[in-house]
């Protein structure tokens, strides 16, 4: 119980600050909007005219992933960023909840927040695409459950670099493009790609959404590994992350920016 009264205070937190910079979220919707448009427009003028319908479905599950991306594995690493900041950092560690966890709450509570917006994103991107995605939620709800353990784990390692280095903006930057790779690429282009995070999961809810592929027709075998992937990136990001946090303790860090 203890425990859901952090999750749900952190929805309190992350719900207020949209409200209160809303103008923040609305230049989200129009540029994640704006980005999709020019996707959309260099495949109709620019792509192959016979696969345009294939390539405008692939486009748009992948630019909505990868601000799911960017926003699960970035967030930890901006929110430590901005308490440093803040100076309320140190903050963090005086409370009885393992700092790691509060940290988890507000990611879960942003993701969760957000979703809402993505989904009027999604929306008016097909409505002006003119290409319906298949929404399968009995398949599309554990897909997105998983992926999102393995994003967070990620987030964690990043907010590990955060906590030592402070200033990490110019690496975020370079790593939206990194993050982009890893949602458009396919995981069967190489058995290696099953080692990297989210290029399972990403592959696994385009196909779910753009060709109707169930539960049950993805296999075992690609549900293991999805799992696998997921559970190992979010186990080592939080050891990666504590491991960070316990440096930054024994050289006095939390309170310098």
């Amino acid at each position: 119980m203890f425990l859901l009264n952090v999750v749900s205070a952190n929805l309190r937190k992350v719900a207020t600050e949209m409200r209160r910079y809303l103008p923040n979220t609305i230049s989200m919707i129009v540029t994640i909007y704006a980005i999709f448009l020019m996707f959309f427009l260099g495949i109709k003028f620019i792509g192959d005219p016979s696969n345009a319908e294939a390539n405008t479905q692939y486009m748009i599950v992948t630019t909505v992933m990868w601000f799911l991306t960017l926003m699960a594995m970035q967030g930890i690493g901006w929110e430590i960023t901005t308490e440093a900041t803040r100076g309320t950092l140190e903050q963090l560690y005086m409370s009885p909840v393992p700092a790691w966890f509060i940290l988890f709450s507000r990611m879960l509570a942003t993701i969760l927040l957000n979703l809402i917006v993505y989904a009027v994103i999604l929306v008016l991107i097909m409505a002006t695409s003119g290409q319906w995605l298949r929404f399968d939620w009995l398949t599309l709800i554990p897909l997105f459950l998983i992926s999102l353990l393995g994003m967070i784990g990620v987030g964690f390692m990043i907010a590990g670099l955060a906590l030592i280095f402070k200033q990490i903006q110019a690496f975020l930057q370079i790593a939206q493009f990194i993050f982009l790779a890893m949602v458009a690429v396919p995981v069967g282009l190489s058995p290696y790609l099953e080692l990297v995070p989210v290029v399972r999961a990403s592959s696994m809810i385009r196909e779910a959404m753009t060709s109707g592929t169930s539960l049950v027709a993805f296999g075992a075998s690609a549900w293991l590994l999805l799992v696998l992937n997921a559970l190992i990136y979010f186990v080592l990001g939080v050891f990666v992350y504590k491991r960070a946090e316990a440096r930054a303790m024994n050289f006095g860090l939390l309170g310098q920016y």
